[in-house]
């Protein structure tokens, strides 16, 4: 069973960064690409960014040119570099494979507040 372990969320201050991390027990991220997603109370969860191969990337126009995602095939983890906060980034960050979802697992809040 897939499983995804989300961490490295936490409180900053807007204009800080958070580092996000994500690991899977398996290879899947090398079959269905990696993504990562984030949700609000009341709304649905939506799409930040993913990636299906190293020269693949796409990022919501929310967090364009401040959020980065990568991947680490060897170490089956995905990572979100996220600059700039502000306090719509506010959410819970899960990830999951970019092209087939997997349940999701607990995911990490971030927090962005002065």
């Amino acid at each position: 069973q897939v499983q995804f372990v989300e961490s490295g969320g936490g409180l900053v201050q807007p204009g800080g960064s958070l580092r996000l991390s994500c690991t899977n027990s398996g290879n899947i991220f090398s079959i269905y690409g990696a993504g990562w997603y984030r949700q609000t109370p009341g709304k649905q969860r939506a799409l930040v960014a993913r990636i299906i191969n190293s020269a693949s990337t796409s990022y919501a126009d929310s967090v364009k040119g401040r959020f980065t995602i990568s991947r680490d095939n060897a170490k089956n983890t995905v990572y979100l570099q996220m600059n700039s906060l502000n306090a719509e980034d506010t959410a819970v960050y899960y990830c999951n494979t970019a092209l087939r979802l997997q349940p999701w697992g607990q995911g990490t809040q971030v927090t962005v507040s002065s």
